[in-house]
C-alpha cells in the first residue's frame, strides 16, 4: 500500500503556513514574550489572539489583546511607547510566541524599560513561597 501525503503543502504546493499551526487555549488567546530586537532584552508579556496578530501584521505595530478590558490593545496607542514589529515566531509546540520588536520607549507601564526589572531574592523570597 503506498501512503499518499495529504499534507497541504503535498497536494497544491503552496508552503503551510506556521500560524495555522497555533495552539490557542481555550479562551482563544496564546501567550506572546516581547523581545527588543536589538538587545535581546525580554519586554513583557502579554497575550494575543487571531484577530491581534493579524492587526500586527498589517500596521507593524504590536497589538495585544487586553484580558482586563476585553478589546484589542495596541501597545503604545495613548503613551506612545510602541513598538515595531519586527518578527513573530512560534515555539516547538506551538503554544507561545516570541515578537521580536523595536520598541519606541519604555515597555512597562511604570516607566522602566522592561516589566521584569524586580529579580527575585532566592535567600530571602524563598521563605515567602
Amino acid at each position: 500500500m503506498t501512503k499518499i501525503d495529504t499534507e497541504p503543502a503535498a497536494i497544491d504546493n503552496r508552503p503551510v503556513s506556521e500560524a495555522s499551526t497555533l495552539t490557542f487555549e481555550a479562551d482563544g488567546l496564546i501567550p506572546a514574550v516581547v523581545q527588543d530586537a536589538d538587545s535581546g532584552d525580554v519586554l513583557l508579556l502579554a497575550w494575543m489572539n487571531r484577530e491581534s496578530i493579524a492587526q500586527t501584521y498589517r500596521t507593524g505595530l504590536v497589538t495585544f489583546w487586553s484580558r482586563s478590558r476585553g478589546e484589542l490593545w495596541e501597545k503604545g496607542a495613548t503613551s506612545g511607547n510602541r513598538l515595531l514589529l519586527v518578527s513573530i515566531s512560534k515555539n516547538c509546540e506551538a503554544n507561545s510566541l516570541l515578537v521580536r520588536a523595536r520598541p519606541s520607549g519604555p515597555a512597562c507601564h511604570t516607566g522602566n524599560t522592561t516589566c521584569y526589572y524586580r529579580e527575585l531574592d532566592p535567600v530571602n523570597d524563598i521563605k515567602a513561597l
